[in-house]
C-alpha cells in the first residue's frame, strides 16, 4: 500500500511539471476546439505561448535568479573541520554494460563531484552517498563505485540505498549525523527543502550547493531562443515549489510528519 501511495505521489507530481501540465492543458483545449468550442483556441494559444516562454533562457533567468543564492555554496575557508559529507541522490540511467559514472545522470554526477572534492579537502571526514533506484541498481551504489574510482578509500564511504526521496534520506541518515559537523550536498534549488527536512530530524547542516544556473551570461539573442536546458531548470524549480508545498500540507495535517 505504501509503495502504491508513493508511486501515485510521484506520478501526480510528475504530471504537475511544466511540460506535461501545459501539454495536457493544450491538448484538451485543442480537443474542445475541434468540438466547436472556439474559445478553447485561446487557451491552447496561451498554453503553447507559456511553454515557449518558460523555455527561453531570458524567462528562466527571471524565475531562477532570486532562488539560487551563491551563499549556499560551500567555502572551506569558513569551515576548518568537517565530520560528515552527505551527497543526496538524483537521476540515474541504469545500464549494467556501462561504468558506474556513466550510469549517473548529470545532476547526480555533479553532486558527487562536489562530495568527492570536499572529501579530499577534509581527509578525516566520512563521505555518505544516498539514494535508491530501480532495476536493482541504486543511486548510492553507483556513487559509491564512482567515488572509489575517483580515489576515495572505501573505508571512508557509507551508502544509504533505501531512501527514495529526501524525507526518507533525512529520516534514515539522521541517527548517523546528529551532533556531527555535516556538509549537505545537493542542487541549489533543492537545498532549502533538503535542509528543512534534515533540520526536522535534528540535523544541522552546512549547505554545499551545486547545479547553479546563469542564463543571463548568454548573449542576449540566445536568451530569446527556447532551449531544453532552460525548460529543465524551470522544471526543477517547479518540482521544488510542489515539493515544499507538499511538506507544508503534510505538516499541517500532521505536525509530526516529515
Amino acid at each position: 500500500m505504501l509503495l502504491i501511495m508513493f508511486a501515485l505521489k510521484k506520478l501526480l507530481g510528475g504530471l504537475l511539471m511544466p511540460l506535461p501540465l501545459i501539454g495536457l492543458f493544450t491538448l484538451i483545449a485543442l480537443f474542445l476546439a475541434f468540438k466547436g468550442r472556439k474559445f478553447s483556441l485561446v487557451f491552447a494559444f496561451f498554453g503553447l505561448s507559456t511553454l515557449l516562454a518558460i523555455s527561453t533562457p531570458f524567462v528562466a533567468n527571471q524565475i531562477l535568479k532570486n532562488n539560487e543564492p551563491t551563499s549556499l555554496s560551500f567555502h572551506p575557508s569558513k569551515h576548518p573541520e568537517l565530520d560528515k559529507i552527505v551527497v543526496l541522490g538524483c537521476d540515474i540511467n541504469p545500464n549494467s554494460v556501462l561504468s558506474a559514472n556513466n550510469q549517473l545522470g548529470n545532476c547526480a554526477l555533479t553532486r558527487l563531484v562536489e562530495g568527492v572534492k570536499l572529501a579530499k579537502y577534509y581527509p578525516k571526514s566520512q563521505l555518505i552517498v544516498s539514494g535508491g533506484g530501480y532495476e536493482n541498481i541504486t543511486n548510492s551504489s553507483l556513487m559509491y563505485q564512482t567515488a572509489i574510482e575517483l580515489g576515495i578509500n572505501k573505508n571512508r564511504l557509507l551508502q544509504n540505498p533505501k531512501a527514495m526521496d529526501t524525507a526518507q534520506e533525512a529520516a534514515l541518515l539522521a541517527p548517523k549525523l546528529v551532533d556531527f559537523k555535516v556538509a549537505l550536498v545537493t542542487s541549489v534549488l533543492h537545498m532549502p527543502r533538503a535542509q528543512d527536512l534534515f533540520s526536522a530530524q535534528g540535523v544541522t547542516s552546512i549547505p554545499a550547493a551545486t547545479d547553479f544556473h546563469n542564463f543571463a551570461a548568454l548573449p542576449f539573442h540566445k536568451q530569446l531562443v527556447p532551449n531544453a536546458q532552460a525548460l529543465l531548470a524551470v522544471t526543477q524549480y517547479s518540482h521544488e515549489v510542489i515539493g515544499t508545498t507538499w511538506v507544508r500540507v503534510r505538516r499541517w495535517l500532521d505536525p509530526e510528519a516529515l
